[in-house]
């Protein structure tokens, strides 16, 4: 008889696409696992996938938008009603619960941002008072911070309901993660992709992550071989970020870390959801040293930042 793992995700398409990208990779990485073990996939609604009330929400009304995709899921993994759960890393609150740890962050996708126009291909094509559809804060401050003379509106759901929304003309563009869309086989929506320089990623934007509970060895043995050192590295340290910024506040922020020869180049920001008071950062060191590079230059932020960023 099969030993059956069970891999808890949100059901979205999405989520499952990604949730079917980690079984093949525990494939790959075991070969003869199929004639012993099962992957079975359990679809977990969370908060923010149900609740009426935030369908058409901003984050900012609803608090913060981290846990809101995987606090059910967290919940089951805790009751063993899941032996691992895989999570898009931008969505992961930067304070895991004590009895939980991340085993696994696979190879990062493109972190990049798409533009996504019904007439423009890129945001210096559309007209002034144009209107973006986004929940973003991260995505609305900078933005504005490029473009004031926009108009922001809430374009809530997953990535296909988004898309519907913007070809209805709810709004004359969007943004979504280039991941995303390339994990669901829609590219061809992408009008241009956004540089690092005009749009700083969320933490983590582009990875997996693979959740277990801290007290299973056997999981976090068989999760090993499908960590990648550097994407691992990288979200270490934009995560670092978020908690010394407190990256669960209303604050947008972004964070992005690349390696290089065992270097790690890292940069974040922080900024009003109206795009003022945007400050951007950046720091370089050793690569062993991500989450301390990650914490300083995220107190460096809040230090130099203008108080009233923090405030609720």
């Amino acid at each position: 008889m099969k030993k059956i793992i069970r891999l808890g995700t949100r059901g979205s398409p999405l989520a499952l696409v990604q949730a079917e990208e980690i079984r093949h990779q525990l494939l790959v990485a075991y070969p003869h696992m199929a004639a012993e073990i099962e992957v079975e996939i359990v679809p977990i609604r969370t908060e923010g996938d149900w609740k009426p009330e935030h369908k058409e929400r901003r984050f900012i009304e609803m608090g913060s938008n981290k846990g809101l995709f995987t606090k059910e899921i967290e919940d089951a993994l805790i009751n063993n009603y899941v032996d691992m759960a895989v999570h898009s890393m931008k969505d992961v609150a930067s304070q895991l619960p004590d009895n939980l740890e991340i085993a696994a962050i696979t190879e990062r996708n493109n972190p990049h941002d798409a533009f996504i126009g019904r007439k423009a291909h890129t945001l210096g094509e559309l007209v002034p008072g144009s209107i973006i559809g986004t929940s973003s804060l991260r995505r609305q401050a900078q933005l504005l911070a490029q473009r004031p003379d926009l108009k922001i509106v809430p374009l809530r759901g997953n990535v296909e309901t988004r898309l519907k929304k913007l070809e209805n003309g709810l709004a004359d563009a969007t943004l979504l993660a280039v991941a995303g869309l390339a994990r669901l086989g829609l590219e061809s929506h992408i009008s241009s992709i956004m540089s690092i320089q005009a749009m700083l990623p969320a933490a983590g934007q582009g990875a997996l992550g693979i959740e277990v509970r801290r007290d299973d060895e056997d999981m976090l043995k068989f999760l090993a071989p499908l960590n990648h050192q550097n994407s691992s590295i990288c979200v270490t340290a934009e995560r670092a970020v978020m908690r010394a910024i407190d990256g669960s506040c209303h604050t947008p922020a972004g964070a992005y870390a690349t390696v290089h020869s065992g270097q790690l180049s890292l940069e974040a920001l922080i900024a009003r959801a109206d795009g003022t008071g945007l400050l951007r950062l950046s720091a370089q060191g050793n690569a062993d040293d991500a989450e301390m590079i990650g914490e300083k230059l995220g107190h460096k932020l809040r230090a130099t930042a203008s108080a009233d960023l923090f405030t609720s």
